[in-house]
């Protein structure tokens, strides 16, 4: 197997032949997939959706009909079919039809036009800047790949320090601690906010993301925010994200490069966030294995198992069937919503039966990051970021370990995203903070990254942070 699942073993087979369900989706009275066994048990919910209706079923997703792909085979043949089955609410029937309510709860999150839901003509020269303007940031030999790996030391050091601040030995989150604000504070370097001026706007991604009360307010300013930085880099550009995608795509308009970059802070932070986390708990609760691969340098590899268990995106934003077109038992109509599930696709029998267990070398036929063509672009970006993370952790800290059993840890679960909504830990710190490796980036690089002191206190982030320290004694 490769990379994206991009091949299959042979001896799957062809599945043989099935009798296609002709019956319309509107017709099948789905039953809601969003449900308490959802949030709480997720595995179980695709176990029965299965046996029920095989590699394909229909689902209810808040009021609104939708096929949920289960299989892993089936996955990968609507990921690596951009023609068979685009992007872009355009192809869904029953939006143009007038069938989706207008107060759909998921409505917003989809209606944001922007790389991840974009199709059309609009897409290829839009993915090409956004291919661009990543490179700088995930090509090694770069100078802003140096500066970003100096940049997550940098912010991890932060973050652990000020856990510190607690005692030297103690408990912490580490979710609200380190795994979210880390992703987002790199975000921030990657937008190129100057100083700390862009932490009331990560704060507020923070709330948009948790989808609480204030959570449209919040996401008006950020747009706000967004679209004044957009103006900013147009009129002065600098060495960072907007600026270059900017430059590889000069037509952009500020409100659709808000947009954009509003998909790499929100994205990008969370999925990240999660991949810290989930990774943290797969080392220090996980197979001997698996405290083997990171003790032996490979982060990677613990990340990979972490995603193929619990990947941080479990459903990817609705692809659309160009055509009637058989997938699993069903005859999928031309214009339906189509939702692969990453999740339930790594539990796919025909898959997961086949995933060597018991090794520190693992799969990297995962589709955490998607498949085909449009593949993440900042898989590369976003893999770096995390490892760096989870890296510094366990070399700042002598011991991590678990402050609840890891079957009652509490989740977060939503239509696209599952996480931690804490990590409680019992840590030591170590007596000294462990130098980088000699070729890392040096210790004056990466000091640039960083705010003045007196500009972190002021910012709304670290006020946030700090309480929790105080709020922990």
């Amino acid at each position: 197997m490769s990379e994206g699942g991009k091949t299959m073993d042979s001896q799957w087979g062809d599945g043989g032949s099935v009798d296609l369900d002709d019956t319309r989706l509107e017709a099948l009275s789905p039953q809601p997939l969003l449900t308490r066994d959802y949030e709480t048990r997720p595995a179980l919910v695709y176990e029965r959706l299965r046996q029920q209706h095989g590699p394909v079923a229909p689902v209810d997703l808040l009021g609104v009909p939708a096929w949920l792909v289960l299989g892993y085979r089936e996955s990968l043949q609507v990921l690596q079919d951009n023609d068979g089955f685009p992007k872009g609410l355009e192809n869904w029937r029953a939006r143009s039809e007038g069938r989706v309510p207008a107060d759909w709860p998921l409505g917003p999150s989809l209606e944001v036009n922007h790389i991840l839901i974009q199709g059309g003509s609009g897409y290829p020269p839009l993915r090409t800047a956004w291919d661009v303007a990543l490179k700088p940031f995930q090509d090694p030999r770069h100078p802003q790949a140096k500066r970003l790996k100096a940049a997550v030391t940098a912010y991890a050091d932060e973050l652990i320090t000020l856990v510190g601040q607690g005692g030297k030995t103690g408990v912490a989150d580490l979710s609200a601690q380190f795994s979210r604000p880390l992703p987002l504070m790199v975000a921030s370097h990657l937008l190129g906010f100057p100083g700390s001026q862009g932490d009331d706007a990560l704060m507020d991604m923070w709330r948009v993301l948790d989808a609480g009360p204030d959570a449209e307010a919040a996401l008006e300013r950020l747009l706000a925010t967004l679209a004044e930085l957009a103006a900013t880099k147009l009129e002065k550009p600098g060495d960072d994200f907007p600026s270059y995608l900017l430059a590889a795509h000069p037509d952009l308009s500020l409100d659709h490069l808000a947009r954009e970059l509003f998909m790499l802070l929100g994205m990008t932070s969370d999925h990240v966030g999660i991949l810290i986390s989930n990774t943290v708990v797969e080392v220090i609760s996980g197979e001997g294995s698996v405290r083997a691969s990171l003790s032996a340098g490979m982060v990677r590899e613990a990340m990979n198992r972490s995603v193929m268990r619990k990947p941080p995106l479990v459903n990817f934003v609705p692809r659309f069937a160009a055509e009637d077109t058989p997938l699993g038992n069903y005859t999928i109509r031309a214009g339906d919503p189509v939702w692969v599930s990453s999740a339930a696709a790594h539990a796919d029998p025909l898959f997961a039966d086949h995933v060597a267990s018991g090794t520190t070398i693992s799969t990297r036929a995962h589709l955490s990051w998607g498949a085909g063509p449009r593949q993440c672009p900042a898989r590369e970006l976003a893999s770096t970021v995390a490892a760096a993370g989870v890296g510094r952790l366990f070399e700042r800290f002598d011991h991590l370990g678990l402050a609840l059993p890891a079957d009652q840890l509490p989740w977060r679960s939503s239509p696209f995203m599952r996480g931690l909504r804490s990590l409680p830990v019992r840590y030591e710190l170590s007596a000294a903070p462990v130098r980088p490796p000699a070729d890392g980036p040096a210790p004056e690089v990466a000091e640039e990254v960083l705010p003045d002191r007196s500009a972190r206190q002021r910012s709304s982030l670290w006020r946030y942070l700090t309480g929790l320290i105080r709020g922990g004694r």
